[in-house]
């Protein structure tokens, strides 16, 4: 089920935003960056041969009677520049997103919360990098940056209202890369 609201267009000029790296302390605020780092728990499991990176994400899935969905997407690069026409959210659960193609992505965010277009923040993440929006966290679809990528999706499937959508006038646009 989906809520959608409008933002009315603002007499503020078109604005650019400019992407910066995905950091695990940049993106706490909105949710866990799913990465193999030293930064992460880990350690040697099955007779030393593997690595284990443990506990990089805080799944959330169980409210109001959800359960786990795992989903692929497959995302199709837009033009740019990317004017930002809309976000969305899910007041509900988590929704972590793994690339697999092997190509950077982009990640704009704002927090969680009555929704702020002057709280929107850009992440270019690296291939090597998934992210987890904490539930409430809003956030834009996958924006797929170079060519046609793939992602593992791990969100909330079962009862209730879990994806708010705003519409923007698309007086913001990410900076073309």
């Amino acid at each position: 089920m989906k809520s959608t609201t409008v933002v009315p267009a603002t007499a503020m000029p078109a604005q650019v935003l400019q992407p910066k790296p995905l950091t695990r302390d940049a993106f706490a605020a909105f949710g866990d960056v799913i990465e193999i780092s030293d930064q992460a728990k880990h350690f040697g499991i099955n007779d030393g041969h593997t690595e284990r990176y443990h506990d990089l994400a805080s799944v959330d899935v169980n409210n109001q009677g959800g359960r786990t969905l795992i989903n692929m997407f497959r995302s199709t690069p837009l033009a740019q520049p990317i004017s930002i026409r809309m976000m969305e959210r899910h007041p509900l659960s988590s929704q972590a997103f793994i690339p697999l193609s092997g190509q950077p992505y982009w990640v704009v965010v704002a927090p969680a919360g009555a929704f702020d277009v002057s709280q929107l923040q850009a992440f270019l993440a690296s291939p090597e990098q998934g992210v987890n929006y904490h539930a409430g966290t809003w956030h834009h679809y996958c924006l797929a940056l170079h060519q046609v990528s793939d992602f593992i999706v791990i969100d909330r499937g079962g009862p209730g209202a879990n994806c708010d959508l705003v519409e923007l006038d698309g007086s913001l646009s990410l900076a073309p890369m």
